[in-house]
């Protein structure tokens, strides 16, 4: 709070020297100049996460001559309801601090609605620091407009099943900073444990279960562990500041998460399972479209799986207009579910 009330108090990039004679912090004499360097820079970096738009300033050089934080890019300003009800001042904010040169920011009333609803989606996500962020974004929202009191939390049921709050938010951590973290994990399609390194690349949420989209070093592959399989996480606490590793640029998170399917998600290896679709069948051609077209066998589409169980699931879905060709596990494996379907129906009828 110190660095933002000194770095607001001007209006043009300030040395680190200059900003040190008025952080109490930064003056203190009994440590050296590079030790007080790094707690500005840790300072720096953390206000930078919590979205304070602190810029660099360059000289001539391309050296950094300063630091610099515009009040239009801290100050929010005031919130109403676009439908001719202007919200009044609130006696309790101060004046003079950035709102005046602000524009007002107008929400419709079904706009109101849609951000609580997005609310109440994030909270059922179980994420703990995505349901807090979101509760406090609803309260401070309510401050100004009509809500219904700000906090959703209470008027939400979760379908999903709780997370561990302590795996997350260690997992978030290293995502974020992108550092190594280990951990004990039981396999999904061998059901053993292990310890596991990895390099984190993202956390997505997909199919009502969050996933450590990560680098498994003893692999040397992009992998996909469930994180309600995952226990004792330790983030590579070494060089703190320092990220471990590089995001390949090939990767996009939003991309990866949205061409995802529940059969392609897993630890296990990969494998080719080739597919004869209905080709009259519209539900089932559209199912095809997932796969590729197999260059060994004609009309046939080609998947990449690692959860066999729930690819074999997805296809007697189709009701006999998806069969498996190869390889033969598959195909006996979908054999097998389908007599054990037809023989829990028959008994229910």
């Amino acid at each position: 709070i110190d660095l933002i009330a000194a770095l607001l108090r001007f209006h043009y990039p300030v040395s680190f020297e200059q900003l040190s004679r008025d952080v109490p912090a930064y003056a203190n004499e009994k440590q050296s100049s590079d030790a007080r360097m790094r707690m500005f820079e840790r300072d720096k970096d953390e206000l930078r996460a919590l979205g304070v738009a602190i810029e660099s300033v360059p000289d001539e050089t391309g050296s950094i001559a300063g630091y610099r934080l515009k009040s239009r890019s801290f100050y929010l300003p005031y919130i109403q309801v676009a439908d001719g009800q202007a919200i009044p001042h609130a006696p309790n904010r101060p004046s003079g601090l950035g709102y005046q040169s602000l524009p007002v920011l107008a929400f419709e009333p079904d706009e109101i609605a849609m951000i609580a609803r997005a609310a109440t989606r994030v909270q059922q996500m179980c994420h703990p620091v995505l349901a807090a962020d979101a509760a406090t974004a609803m309260r401070k929202l309510a401050f100004d407009v009509p809500v219904g009191g700000g906090d959703v939390h209470e008027i939400m049921l979760s379908p999903y099943p709780a997370q561990d709050p302590v795996v997350l938010e260690a997992l978030d951590t290293a995502v974020r900073h992108r550092k190594r973290v280990n951990f004990n994990y039981r396999s999904m399609e061998r059901d053993v444990h292990s310890r596991r390194t990895v390099e984190p690349y993202g956390l997505l949420f997909l199919s009502g279960q969050w996933y450590l989209v990560a680098n498994d070093e003893s692999a040397d592959a992009l992998r996909h562990f469930r994180v309600s399989r995952i226990s004792d996480p330790v983030v590579n606490a070494q060089k703190s500041q320092t990220a471990d590793f590089e995001l390949p640029d090939t990767f996009d998170l939003w991309s990866h998460t949205v061409s995802r399917q529940a059969w392609e998600l897993g630890d296990g290896d990969s494998i080719n399972v080739t597919v004869r679709f209905d080709p009259s069948n519209v539900y089932a051609e559209s199912g095809a479209e997932l796969g590729v077209a197999d260059a060994d066998v004609d009309g046939c589409r080609r998947f990449v799986v690692r959860r066999p169980e729930a690819f074999v699931r997805w296809l007697l879905s189709f009701g006999g207009a998806a069969c498996p060709v190869a390889p033969k596990d598959i195909v006996a494996a979908w054999h097998d579910l389908a007599r054990q379907t037809a023989t829990l129906y028959a008994s229910h009828s």
